[in-house]
């Protein structure tokens, strides 16, 4: 059975988020992830870790201003100092949560930009931080992410992702499958899964129903057979469960139930 880590920037919403560790753990997670830690001193959510029996899976580096519609800086030319003193900021909050990995954001290509100039950045960002988070034994995690969810995101594909992390080279740079985006944007999730985590690519799974991201046995992913594929392929990380429960979060935890036999 893959390991889970309960998403508490979308479940458990029906608690105050720091009472959202509590619950997560009440439910049998051994493991969290969450956006963005930085609205709390990372010595409390190291408290909150602690006193719940949880481990940190992951968290995303500073975005940028998130509330204006900014969904990451890496691909932003002229904004490389901000990128690498958030990254830190990162870097500084993994050490406290004994969080191995952190996800970095592309950003948003405005209509008209020139794509290969931000593709440039982007590879420049993410070659400094791997080094950075290599010396600290932390991996950086890229996305792709639907264009329906986030239009104009800079990284939608698989194998660009991939491609990407190819030509880089750092040991530590690694790509973040999540099912949900996969489907909506390529499907063949399946051959996917079967395909590329064997590469040793693979850093982080996430999984969603889809079309409407509830739980993920709703809609149109069959999820006990993909978590099926999930072992059959021996992926030993977390599956990130970034979902929004479409009613109480523990009422709709019936899949993972099952998952545990």
């Amino acid at each position: 059975m893959p390991r889970f880590a309960a998403n508490l920037s979308m479940m458990y919403a029906e608690h105050a988020f720091p009472d959202r560790f509590a619950a997560a753990a009440a439910d049998g997670f051994t493991a969290v992830e969450y956006l963005f830690p930085y609205e709390y001193p990372a010595g409390q959510l190291r408290g909150l870790l602690d006193a719940n029996g949880l481990r940190q899976a992951l968290f995303n580096a500073p975005p940028g201003n998130f509330e204006a519609g900014e969904r990451g800086t890496a691909s932003l030319p002229g904004r490389e100092a901000e990128f690498r003193d958030g990254f830190g900021r990162a870097l500084d909050y993994a050490e406290t949560l004994d969080c191995p990995r952190v996800h970095v954001m592309a950003g948003v290509v405005p209509a008209g930009a020139p794509r290969e100039d931000r593709l440039a950045v982007y590879r420049g960002n993410l070659s400094w931080a791997a080094e950075q988070a290599g010396e600290r034994g932390v991996d950086v995690l890229i996305e792709p992410i639907n264009q329906r969810d986030m239009p104009g995101y800079l990284l939608s594909l698989q194998d660009e992702a991939h491609r990407i992390v190819t030509e880089i080279g750092a040991p530590n740079l690694k790509v973040q499958l999540d099912l949900y985006h996969c489907q909506i944007t390529e499907g063949d999730v399946t051959v996917r899964l079967r395909s590329d985590i064997p590469t040793g690519r693979v850093g982080h799974l996430q999984i969603a129903g889809v079309p409407d991201r509830h739980e993920p046995d709703s809609g149109e992913l069959a999820i006990d057979y993909l978590l099926a594929v999930i072992d059959e392929t021996g992926f030993d990380g977390w599956v990130g469960c970034e979902y929004r429960p479409a009613a109480g979060t523990s009422d709709g935890l019936g899949w993972l139930r099952r998952a545990r036999g």
